[in-house]
């Protein structure tokens, strides 16, 4: 299966390769970037070229899509968006975003997330997307909401990053839910 590359009207969707690792690097080493993030912040450029190179081997394996988030002004590569535990069987997924604090609060990773929501109900043909999240990341917590995910419950222990086990959220969103509220951009694949 080729990768399937997605664009929104400022954002390319791309697969993440070694030429990002530096990129990447700069973004989940930081503290306030992975403070909710379920993982420790990456200590070496060989942990995140470690990363990447799972991201495609569980493509691969039609485990899970990682995308990478690309200005398309000038390229810019300014974080990553996935489909996790990916089960087409089962018709599940679970989302999963991060973004460099610059670019904070400008509707990036919305633009992002619609385009993949789009990609997995309306081409992958899922049923189900959740997302895990911690209960004082409001930030993600409202954008989740926003774009119609619910909360079905708390996860007692659920997360563990910094020697430490967190709670989360649950959320999710079903593709009866995401047809009602019209939310789709249909994504423009682009095949280079």
């Amino acid at each position: 299966m080729d990768f399937p590359v997605l664009e929104t009207e400022r954002l390319r969707l791309v697969e993440i390769g070694k030429e990002h690792t530096e990129s990447y690097f700069s973004i989940l080493s930081r503290e306030d970037v992975t403070k909710y993030y379920g993982m420790d912040s990456l200590m070496s450029l060989e942990d995140a070229a470690k990363i990447i190179a799972s991201f495609a081997a569980n493509f691969n394996c039609e485990r899970s899509i990682r995308w990478g988030i690309v200005l398309k002004e000038n390229d810019e590569f300014i974080g990553t968006l996935g489909l996790n535990n990916l089960n087409k069987w089962s018709k599940k997924a679970e989302i999963g975003y991060e973004i460099h604090p610059h670019y904070w609060r400008k509707g990036y990773t919305s633009e992002a997330v619609k385009a993949v929501l789009a990609y997995a109900f309306e081409e992958l043909l899922l049923f189900r997307v959740g997302a895990v999240t911690f209960p004082a990341n409001d930030s993600s917590n409202n954008l989740l909401k926003k774009l119609g995910f619910q909360r079905e419950g708390y996860l007692r222990g659920y997360l563990y990053q910094n020697q430490q086990s967190y709670d989360a959220f649950i959320f999710s969103l079903l593709a009866t839910e995401w047809t009602k509220r019209k939310l789709s951009i249909m994504p423009i694949r682009s095949r280079n």
